[in-house]
């Protein structure tokens, strides 16, 4: 799980050093990032089904196999074309693990209690990851290079292939879910061309004729998706969870969540790099109070929600976010470095606080046989947020020189507060009693 997390978010501190390798600009290079993240959010849900289907430890090691092979290739990329393909690849290889990660700990911890607070051992292991991506890609680059932070892969798949042999027993389903190719293919077209056109958007125009197009097959993706899930007997996605305001609100909180992470680490490094001539190293360094209160915050919500249930720490995380945010909203090219230093730190925490009590509450909606599939629904949300934020906050920067960007990325600043207010709402339909589970039939 640290692995998948942190090559969500290690690569963004090394976007300029790649940029010059590659002589790539900034469109190429926010698909250096979403190549990965919008293939794994559109496979995670299929991936959960095959090992529910399969066997979670063969699954689980198929894709850490997938996962290195397209780690290396990233690493001797000689074009963008290469190496963005080879994400893409990364991608299919991590959806295979985020979710068996999750049902490994689901299926092993019977007690809601003690499953609450595993979840969040387990979300802070991935709240670290994601976290500390920009400080230990700042690292590499400034001693090896920016191919470095692909290369770092191999010893980490090496250990987890041999440790999962050894400790994680093989189990699946008692009854597994049929795949959905239908549903499949809409869903990556609903979230591939969604993400695509906010991409792409600023160099073809919004309001121009391929960008309308792309609009009316987003659209059109989505309509037939919610049509071909709700005839079929055993669907992709139950779409009769979003029935739930509890299930509903937890997934569009997670999405929330990451995209003020992903909004923020994008945004920092071009502001810190390019506006003020920071280093790597440097700009990865910055974001440590970051990875701290994520690292710190993270067990705490676990047992918190084990405790008194998940409101708490979702307050807790929409407020640290909403005044992280609002820290740099007026953020110019002399802002002080003891101000970013606090935001990072504020936005650490809220996004330690967050992961725990969302996660519990979009795997209390399926029986712990389905572990596989609630976790993907979990983590589709979240890799959707992570490509929606690179997107947008490319998009406000995209065609801005340095000394403008601080200026350019103020509305990033105030989406990030705005997904922190969000998350008090999401904490108001939750649960305010202490935390259980209690499985539903199919």
């Amino acid at each position: 799980m640290f692995l998948v997390g942190l090559d969500t978010t290690i690569v963004n501190v090394g976007l300029p050093a790649i940029g010059r390798g590659l002589g790539i600009g900034t469109r190429s290079l926010e698909w250096t990032v979403d190549a990965y993240t919008l293939v794994l959010a559109s496979l995670l849900i299929s991936s959960g089904a095959l090992a529910d289907r399969f066997g979670r430890r063969r699954v689980f090691q198929s894709g850490l196999a997938m996962f290195g092979v397209a780690s290396l290739v990233c690493a001797i990329a000689p074009s963008a074309g290469v190496l963005i393909a080879a994400r893409a690849a990364q991608g299919i290889g991590a959806s295979m693990l985020s979710p068996v990660a999750l049902a490994i700990v689901v299926n092993a911890m019977p007690d809601p209690r003690e499953r609450a607070q595993a979840i969040g051992v387990w979300a802070s292991v991935f709240g670290l990851s994601m976290a500390v991506g920009p400080v230990t890609g700042g690292a590499l680059i400034a001693g090896l290079g920016w191919r470095s932070v692909f290369w770092i892969n191999a010893p980490v798949i090496l250990a987890a292939l041999v440790l999962s042999a050894v400790f994680v027993p093989e189990s699946r389903a008692q009854r597994s879910q049929r795949l959905d190719l239908p549903g499949q293919a809409l869903l990556t077209m609903v979230i591939g061309v969604s993400v695509g056109v906010l991409i792409e958007g600023p160099r073809i125009g919004w309001t121009s004729l391929p960008a309308l197009g792309a609009y009316a097959l987003a659209a059109a993706a989505a309509v037939g998706f919610v049509w071909v899930e709700s005839r079929r007997p055993e669907p992709l996605m139950d779409l009769r969870l979003y029935r739930s305001p509890v299930f509903s609100s937890a997934v569009l909180g997670a999405v929330a969540v990451f995209v003020a992470l992903n909004v923020t680490l994008l945004l920092n490094t071009l502001y810190l790099q390019h506006t003020r001539g920071w280093t790597p190293l440097a700009a990865g360094l910055a974001t440590l109070p970051m990875a701290v209160g994520a690292t710190v915050c993270a067990p705490l919500s676990g047992r918190m929600v084990g405790r008194i249930g998940p409101r708490p720490p979702l307050v807790l995380a929409g407020g640290f976010i909403t005044v992280g945010g609002l820290c740099l909203v007026r953020l110019d090219q002399h802002t002080s470095v003891l101000l970013l230093l606090l935001a990072y730190l504020l936005i650490g925490i809220g996004f330690g606080f967050a992961n725990a009590p969302i996660t519990n509450a979009a795997v209390s909606g399926l029986p712990p046989t389905r572990a596989g599939v609630a976790g993907a629904i979990t983590s589709t949300a979240r890799q959707l947020g992570s490509a929606l934020g690179i997107a947008i906050a490319g998009g406000l920067v995209a065609a801005t020189t340095p000394p403008g960007l601080a200026h350019a990325s103020r509305p990033g600043w105030l989406l990030v507060a705005t997904c922190g207010l969000f998350l008090l709402l999401v904490a108001h339909t939750s649960r305010s009693k202490k935390y259980t589970i209690r499985p539903t039939s199919q």
